[in-house]
């Protein structure tokens, strides 16, 4: 792989992926080469949907954008970076609760991997209340989600809940 493309790595669990996240790649497009969506399997985590679906659902959203990867990734972040050859990780803040967390984790991964940077992006306000555990919520007690998450995800969640 080429060094002087400019790599990003957008980790997250994914679970499920959602319009907000949607929205974060495609501000991430225009400011790098190539951007990697690095779905987490962290065993640690009880995920609605497993890591295959995950991806599944990852790669059916985004496959009609260009320079846009999707993977797998356990373990360190900053490994992982390091390995894809990234020059970035880019992270969502959604509010000012967000700040502190994602704070800790920049400065962490920082200190693993130096020559990496972290680029806080910020949705659409539209998207700035989504998060994947509140739809996880409202879909599993039947409340419509159809605004939040891409077609994909409203067919998984019907095979997961029965409706």
């Amino acid at each position: 792989m080429d060094s002087k493309r400019r790599i990003a790595i957008y980790p997250g669990t994914f679970d499920p992926i959602t319009n907000g996240h949607l929205d974060l790649v495609h501000r991430a497009i225009p400011l790098f080469d190539h951007v990697i969506v690095a779905v987490g399997h962290n065993p640690e985590k009880q995920p609605l949907f497993d890591i295959h679906e995950r991806v599944q659902m990852v790669r059916e959203s985004l496959h009609e954008l260009p320079g846009v990867e999707v993977a797998i990734f356990s373990g360190l972040l900053a490994d992982f970076a390091r390995q894809k050859n990234a020059v970035a990780i880019i992270r969502g803040l959604r509010a000012v609760s967000d700040f502190e967390f994602e704070f800790q984790m920049a400065l962490i991964n920082r200190r693993l991997a130096s020559k990496i940077e972290t680029v806080f992006l910020m949705p659409n306000e539209k998207y700035t209340y989504l998060s994947s555990t509140v739809i996880k919520d409202v879909a599993r007690h039947g409340g419509d989600v159809s605004r939040f998450v891409p077609e994909v995800v409203l067919k998984a969640f019907k095979e997961k809940f029965g409706r």
